[in-house]
């Protein structure tokens, strides 16, 4: 069997600049989160990529249509009701809108921003498994070298690391992405693959639009104006024929039964 690359996307209103202090409106959010979204379509719709979209409820509520679309070759899962703010009641009601929405189960959670809940409130919502961890330490946002680098169990629930390289846990995530070199992302990649058997990957739309102009450093909106979107094609290239291109729930399903 082939391991398998599990990319994501958190499809989510462009709230970022209220990070640093740039005031966007509400309206203007979705826009560019929206505009994003149809800019990878085109690779979403490639037949060998297969991904899982954690969706904000509120995204979700006003383009229901193109998640419902989506939902047709692609997993949605939850990435709770707004994408700035959260109060718990927010797990249970951000699933059931986005099942009704796509008429299907929503299993999946990952928290915006990788915030840390209790698991207890997780399988109380009702979801399977939990993609909320990032097994590394990031300055000023969270230090995790001390959780599983891989799929695990905790307190009852699955869940599933972003993905970060054995022993120095260099992440893989979106900034990463964006700002290694091209062919040392890669050679990360293939040394997770190889190590883990999987290659939890993730990125957001609107790093695929042009966000120029909000107030965001450099390193977070390299390549936006399209050789982002083109290393993301040459990814899936390089890529497809070393590994399957998988949704995490496909991927849980044919292996959780031996994860610990």
């Amino acid at each position: 069997m082939k391991p398998a690359i599990l990319l994501s996307f958190d499809v989510e209103e462009f709230d970022m600049p209220l990070e640093y202090g740039f005031q966007i409106d509400p309206v203007r959010q979705l826009e560019i989160g929206h505009d994003g979204l149809q800019r990878i379509m085109p690779f979403l719709s490639l037949p060998h990529i297969q991904t899982t979209l954690f969706t904000t409820a509120h995204f979700a509520g006003h383009y229901p249509g193109i998640i419902r679309s989506l939902s047709e070759r692609h997993e949605i899962a939850s990435h709770t009701w707004h994408h700035s703010r959260f109060e718990t009641a927010d797990l249970l009601s951000a699933r059931l809108r986005l099942e009704e929405i796509t008429g299907a189960p929503v299993n999946g959670l990952r928290m915006p921003r990788m915030r840390a809940i209790p698991m207890a409130d997780v399988i109380a919502a009702g979801y399977t498994y939990d993609a909320s961890l990032h097994p590394t330490w990031l300055p000023g946002r969270y230090n995790n070298l001390d959780r599983p680098r891989t799929m695990h169990r905790e307190a009852g629930m699955l869940r599933l690391p972003a993905s970060v390289s054995p022993l120095l846990r260099i992440p893989l995530f979106w900034l990463g992405f964006k700002n290694y070199p091209y062919s040392y992302y890669l050679h990360l990649v293939r040394r997770v693959l190889r190590s883990d058997g999987y290659a939890s990957l993730y990125c957001h739309p609107w790093e695929f639009t042009d966000v120029h102009g909000y107030g965001l450093p450099e390193y977070t909106i390299r390549g936006c104006r399209g050789r982002l979107l083109e290393r993301l094609h040459r990814l899936s290239d390089d890529l497809k024929d070393e590994a399957d291109f998988k949704s995490m729930r496909a991927y849980i399903a044919a292996h959780q039964s031996i994860v610990p």
